[in-house]
């Protein structure tokens, strides 16, 4: 489904509905404060329409899905984690066992402490 569901709060987020710390806004993603932060630097970057995850991107998205990257780079890098000196990591849940609480395509920024490996 593509259009906004009255039930998602990612959509209530993007329509203005519910209140978040946006940090970013282009026509088709819009980039806020996680409101739990696993990181000094914790947004999340959505698109504007309802996509229920990255299982659910069809070819034709790979313009949205370029849009939330560059929108994630920028965001990091303007808060001083250039990826040549201190860098940052990039999370897309899927399913259940990723432990993803929200139906509704996010990407993770995370930065500003050293990351784990393997994550989780």
């Amino acid at each position: 489904m593509n259009m906004a569901m009255a039930d998602c709060v990612f959509c209530g987020i993007a329509a203005g509905e519910i209140p978040a710390k946006v940090v970013a806004r282009t026509e088709a993603v819009i980039a806020f404060r996680d409101i739990n932060p696993q990181a000094p630097l914790h947004v999340q970057v959505i698109p504007l329409r309802h996509i229920r995850d990255a299982a659910a991107l069809e070819p034709a998205d790979a313009p949205l899905l370029a849009e939330m990257l560059s929108v994630a780079k920028h965001l990091a890098e303007e808060s001083g984690y250039d990826p040549e000196t201190r860098g940052y990591r990039l999370v897309m849940n899927v399913g259940p066992d990723s432990q993803s609480t929200v139906p509704h395509l996010h990407l993770h920024v995370l930065a500003g402490r050293s990351m784990n490996w393997p994550p989780g």
